[in-house]
């Protein structure tokens, strides 16, 4: 008995081997014959795998994350060293970034953007290129600072969107159109690239000068030339991109403008940078106005990109996601709370000496020491 259960058991493995050599025998087959067909095919699924292999992303991931924390060291001491080994860091992150996203692009054939996941990509991917365009001309370290921490948030942001699904998957009908793709889409994405981008510089502003003694006056006046600067790129970008998704919707749906949730969201951008450049050229802003008015341009990009979709109704729902909405309340929240910081009275802010003088308030007061140990004041009104 135990010698035919043995003679059994080898004939089943036997038999089970000789199918596993028939199966990858026909396996083998069948890929010759894709690579002779089909070699396009056959060579995107190989780069396909190798993507996946490298995880383009996640290295990026990690070194957005070293850059940002040697721009924040280098605030401390050894700045030219630490601002100049941050930016090539962040170069590197940067390219790495680029082959992750030209990769999807070659493997999907389509333009960057496509859906939440790839927005997420290129928003930081934008945002990053830009920042460190600031950082090559103002060479303080913010610059950098912004690249590493928006290059890092928005690709943990699309690392948790990649866990609903396959990120590579197929458009839906009315999105399967590579020029508006490649147009209104990019030109959308890039203003909250550009919106995000302002709202970081304006935290970075409020946080140095709120908890820390840092923020010099040179460095204020180099932070709200950045932000003027970056909202006027965005109310561009914003603008044209909403024209473009007006005529893609006439020639779609048959109207240009519907007051879908989407189209509101886009517009209300548009509208919060003309509020914000009209408020500064018209002087009814200042350093402090525009920054947090940038913060809140956080808010509005936010609910553009997400909180519409979470709405569940309009034509653009194509992204609903029911996990996010606590997270986006949270970061909505975390906005108002850092423009209720910037509010606070000068006297408040470490960064800003503050002597009552009749009634006049000095700010940025930087007392210089003579030889005879006496002190001057420069002095800024407020």
């Amino acid at each position: 008995m135990a010698i035919g259960g043995r003679l059994a058991t080898t004939c089943c493995a036997r038999s089970a081997l000789e199918k596993f050599i028939r199966f990858n025998q026909h396996v083998n087959l069948m890929a010759n014959w894709f690579a002779k067909e089909q070699p396009k095919a056959t060579q995107r699924a190989s780069f396909e795998f190798l993507f996946n292999r490298v995880q383009p992303f996640s290295q990026s991931m990690a070194l957005y994350v070293l850059g940002f924390l040697l721009a924040c060291f280098s605030w401390l001491g050894w700045s030219r060293v630490l601002n100049r080994s941050a930016f090539y860091l962040l170069l590197l992150a940067l390219a790495i970034h680029t082959f992750g996203l030209v990769s999807r692009m070659y493997l999907q054939e389509r333009p960057p953007v496509t859906n939440l996941y790839s927005s997420a990509i290129f928003i930081g991917w934008g945002a990053v290129i830009v920042s460190l365009i600031l950082e090559r001309i103002f060479r303080d370290g913010i610059g950098a600072a912004c690249a590493g921490a928006i290059g890092f948030i928005t690709l943990i942001i699309a690392h948790h969107l990649a866990g609903s699904g396959d990120t590579l998957e197929m458009l839906q009908a009315v999105l399967d159109t590579n020029i508006w793709l490649a147009t209104h889409v990019v030109a959308i994405t890039t203003g909250y690239s550009a919106m995000f981008l302002a709202g970081m510089l304006a935290i970075i502003y409020v946080v140095r000068g709120v908890f820390t003694r840092s923020l010099k006056k040179q460095t204020a006046d180099s932070l709200a030339r950045m932000t003027y600067g970056v909202v006027c790129f965005a109310t561009l970008f914003s603008f044209v991109g909403t024209v473009l998704g007006g005529i893609w919707a006439d020639q779609s749906w048959g109207r240009f403008w519907g007051w879908d949730p989407k189209e509101n969201g886009a517009v209300l951008i548009v509208l919060w940078c003309a509020i914000i450049l009209h408020a500064r050229w018209g002087g009814f802003i200042r350093q402090r106005g525009l920054m947090i008015m940038a913060i809140f341009g956080n808010v509005v990009t936010s609910f553009s990109w997400f909180g519409v979709n979470m709405l569940g109704v309009g034509l653009h729902s194509y992204g609903f996601m029911q996990k996010a909405f606590p997270w986006l309340v949270g970061f909505m929240v975390s906005q108002l709370a850092l423009m209720l910081i910037a509010a606070m009275p000068l006297e408040r802010w470490r960064s800003f000496v503050c002597q009552r003088l009749g009634r006049r308030c000095l700010r940025w007061c930087e007392y210089q020491r003579q030889p005879d140990g006496g002190t001057v004041v420069s002095e800024e009104r407020a």
